[in-house]
């Protein structure tokens, strides 16, 4: 049974996510969109494995904005809406979000971040507490699964009674640990409703936004008032002059922390789950019976400030620490945590945490890499071999964010600029009109589908000279094989239109478009020869799709199916040890041996045969000749 379907009274050991998931059901939840982005993607996913027994809809968006503003139509509607993304997937939102706060909601609408400290995954460790204060939206995050899922309830509420979204924010540690989690009755699912008109909320024309600007402050200072009620944020009085302030998941690393420390019951604790707009107060209360005050919170010193502005506003004489003990960079956990607190607590730190275990063992570096079979590592071979034919030497490599990714490194070294999804084609629009140099972007289909778009239109319109390469593996990929508007089927299994990215390509303009396959490489190379010879000659885009479905879908679907997957190997007779398999394709599954002639692991190999097409003496066979099941089930259309 799927460990959302429980019956109330259960407890059950959930992920953070699953949690959050949870939670959402038991508040009544209609509608969830997002977009899949590590750590947030198991939300989604798990909805998605229920949505037809509990009877309300799901989808994965083309990106987040689209995420966000479909959630918050169907709020609008009557109905209870959740959007999920990871803390840079609110960057894509973050349009909607502002305008969000002018017109509120009807349903609840619950807008969950999943933030990354310490950048596990991630481009940047962003604390977007700082979008509910831009934005007017109020913030709340749980330190634990279960926590989580009971905030979540409370949240829906929340955004209810004042019609108005709010976002539930999450980190890494929360989402992706796990926890007993109890559960509660689910109430009928209300999965449809009616928009009832109303321009003068809902259409943002000035005079209509200069009006609800006024009312959202009014709204917002409710809001200020309410979260002093908040069943989430606890006063610990242990009669100290002390204090600690936290929130997040530095709650439960400082319960750690004062045990250990033992000063358990020596200093006054105020948990808070409502960090924007902090309870002002229960703060103040707090702060009037101490001397000295602690805050605890992972990343940006949000609630720092405004402990410190309302200690200056009410004139209360307590010195507050904050970042100058707790560390401003990375994850929390109780190894940066004790010290902070040893210090506050003036009590030593145990010997333990003073000269933490060191190896003298020097452990190799290991670099994640592209997998054995993965077609991206057969595109990006052929392209520079392809350039090197053309004789085009001074290249700059537009990357984006994916797998491919991967790219960045040796051998390869074809990602020089990542910024953001959807960035390598925008960045490369600037590169083609500045530059000398040949430009080439580089992305997925996801990524593609996602934010690519519209600077794809711009390059056809501004007239910039590069080459578009699209890697499209049927999938996305990097998050766990979510799929997306090209691959034929939505977030449950059900089949629905393709949209293909030829046919976006040509509708906007570009002249020259082709589709290869990655796994031919001869004839790969040789088109990709024909479109670097189109931007040179015409100054202009040309786009090439390189299409094969991602080699662990695939070996997992030929499992299910029964069909054996062929095994290459090397003759060492005919090996004369030059390397270009190794050195130049890279596949993990293919390493030298003490002589330099190459040796292919089976248990890696995947049957890809491209180590066998580029093998200049024709030293790499297959062990069995490759079944039409095979190259059916590579081919995912």
């Amino acid at each position: 049974m799927h460990p959302l379907l429980y019956p109330p009274g259960s407890v059950v050991l959930l992920l953070g996510n699953e949690a959050i998931a949870r939670g959402a059901i038991e508040a009544g939840l209609g509608f969830a969109a997002a977009y899949p982005g590590t750590p947030s993607t198991e939300i989604l996913e798990s909805l998605t494995d229920v949505a037809e027994h509990y009877g309300f809809h799901v989808e994965w968006s083309a990106n987040e904005k689209v995420a966000f503003e479909s959630a918050y139509a169907a709020s609008l509607c009557g109905v209870r809406s959740l959007t999920a993304m990871k803390h840079v997937g609110l960057n894509v939102a973050a349009d909607a979000l502002m305008s969000s706060a002018y017109t509120g909601v009807e349903a609840g609408f619950l807008i969950v971040s999943a933030e990354d400290p310490d950048m596990w995954s991630s481009q940047n460790e962003q604390d977007n507490r700082y979008y509910g204060l831009h934005a007017y939206i109020p913030v709340f995050e749980a330190y634990s699964p279960w926590e989580a899922k009971e905030l979540v309830k409370y949240a829906f509420n929340f955004s209810e009674k004042f019609k108005h979204p709010v976002i539930f924010r999450s980190t890494t540690r929360v989402s992706h640990s796990s926890g007993p989690v109890k559960f509660d009755a689910v109430p009928s699912v209300k999965s449809s409703g009616r928009f009832v008109k109303d321009p003068d909320r809902f259409a943002l024309m000035p005079a209509h936004a200069r009006k609800l600007r006024v009312k959202l402050i009014e709204k917002w200072r409710s809001i200020c008032e309410e979260v002093n009620y908040s069943p989430f944020n606890k006063y610990i009085d242990n009669g100290s002059r002390k204090l600690i302030i936290c929130c997040g998941t530095g709650y439960g690393y400082l319960m750690d922390c004062l045990k250990i420390l033992g000063v358990e019951g020596k200093v006054n604790v105020l948990k808070i789950s409502t960090s924007v707009p902090a309870p002002r107060r229960l703060i103040m209360d707090a702060l009037g019976r101490c001397d000295e005050a602690l805050v605890v919170e992972e990343l940006e010193p949000i609630l720092e400030r405004d402990v410190k502005a309302m200690a200056f506003e009410e004139g209360v004489k307590c010195r507050i620490h904050g970042k100058d003990f707790i560390p401003l960079i990375g994850e929390l956990n109780i190894d940066k945590l004790i010290h902070g607190v040893a210090k506050f607590m003036d009590v030593p730190v145990p010997s333990n945490f003073l000269n933490p275990l060191k190896l003298s063992i020097e452990i190799p570096a290991r670099p994640p890499t592209l997998c054995a079979g993965c077609p991206h590592r057969a595109s990006f071979l052929e392209l520079k071999w392809a350039l090197a034919k053309s004789g085009v030497r001074d290249v700059v490599y537009a990357g984006d964010i994916g797998c491919y990714s991967l790219g960045v490194d040796e051998p390869f070294r074809v990602q020089d600029i990542i910024l953001e999804m959807g960035g390598g084609i925008g960045s490369a629009n600037g590169l083609a009109h500045v530059s000398n140099q040949f430009v080439v972007a580089i992305m997925g289909d996801s990524t593609f589908y996602h934010a690519c778009i519209p600077a794809l239109i711009n390059s056809v319109y501004n007239k910039s000279p590069m080459l578009i390469m699209v890697l499209d593996n049927r999938i996305t990929a990097m998050t766990g094989h979510q799929p997306h508007p090209g691959s034929g089927f939505t977030a449950t299994g059900a089949k629905t239109e393709e949209v293909k990215i030829e046919d976006i390509a040509r509708g906007v303009g570009v002249r020259y478009v082709d589709t290869i396959d990655p796994f031919n490489v001869k004839d790969s190379i040789e088109r990709l020869m024909k479109a670097i010879k189109f931007v040179l000659e015409n100054r202009a885009v040309a786009l090439v799709n390189s299409r094969r479905a991602c080699t662990l879908m695939v070996v997992s679907n030929a499992r299910r199916k029964g069909v054996s997957v062929p095994r290459y190997a090397v003759d060492a007779d005919l090996c004369r040890a030059c390397g270009i398999c190794y050195n130049q394709l890279s596949c993990p599954a293919i390493t030298p041996m003490p002589d330099k002639k190459a040796n292919i692991d089976p248990l890696l190999c995947f049957g890809c045969s491209v180590c066998m097409q580029i093998c200049p003496f024709n030293a790499i066979k297959p062990l069995e000749t490759p079944s039409k099941d095979w190259e059916e089930v590579w081919r995912v259309d």
